[in-house]
C-alpha cells in the first residue's frame, strides 16, 4: 500500500481559512446559521471552523450540532457486522435557519443524502449547504455537489482518500491511498 501527500498540516490550515473566509462571506454574523458536523468524521473538521471563526475570526456564538445518519444509509443493513451509532446532538432549533453539513469527505454523495433525511428530523431549515474539506469529483452516485471545499481530488479505481486529524490521529494531513 502507498500513499501520497495531498495536503500537508500547513496546507491543511490555509484550506482551513480560506473555507472560514467563504462562509464569512455568505453568512456574515451568523446569527441565521448552524453548522452541523456529520458523523464521525465531519465533527473535526465543524469543530476547527468553529474555533477558527470565534478566534481568528472574532465570530461569536457559531452554533454547531452533530448528526448520526448510521440508520438512514441506504446500506446499514448490508453489513455483516454490527453497526455502532455515534452521537447526534443538536440542541438548537434548525426551522428557517442555514444550516451548512460539514463532512471531511464528498464521495458518492450518500452520506450527505442521508444527512438531508436525518435532519428533517428536526425541522425545515430555510437552506441546506455542503462544505467538504475534499471533493473527490469523479465518484459521485448521486447528484451532490459541494458550496465550499478545501480541494478537489482526482481519485480512481481503488484510489482512497485519507484525512487525518491532530485530535485522532496525531497529525493534520491529508493522503492519497492506493491499496
Amino acid at each position: 500500500m502507498s500513499q501520497k501527500v495531498l495536503l500537508n498540516a500547513t496546507e491543511v490550515q490555509i484550506a482551513l481559512h480560506r473555507l472560514a473566509c467563504q462562509l464569512i462571506e455568505n453568512h456574515d454574523t451568523f446569527a441565521d446559521t448552524v453548522f452541523i458536523g456529520i458523523q464521525p468524521r465531519g465533527v473535526y473538521l465543524a469543530e476547527r471552523l468553529k474555533t477558527l471563526l470565534e478566534t481568528e475570526y472574532k465570530i461569536k456564538n457559531v452554533q454547531l450540532g452533530y448528526l448520526d445518519i448510521t440508520f438512514y444509509r441506504d446500506d446499514f443493513r448490508r453489513s455483516g457486522k454490527p453497526l455502532e451509532a455515534n452521537t447526534t446532538k443538536i440542541d438548537f432549533i434548525i426551522e428557517d435557519k442555514k444550516v451548512v453539513f460539514i463532512d471531511d469527505v464528498l464521495y458518492t454523495g450518500r452520506s450527505i443524502r442521508s444527512a438531508l433525511t436525518a435532519v428533517q428530523s428536526f425541522g425545515r431549515p430555510l437552506e441546506i449547504e455542503l462544505l467538504t474539506l475534499i471533493d473527490r469529483r469523479f465518484s459521485r452516485h448521486l447528484p451532490i455537489q459541494p458550496d465550499y471545499r478545501g480541494r478537489q481530488v482526482d481519485a480512481i479505481g481503488n484510489e482512497k482518500v485519507k484525512v487525518c486529524w491532530q485530535e485522532n490521529e496525531g497529525e493534520d494531513a491529508v493522503y492519497l491511498v492506493k491499496s
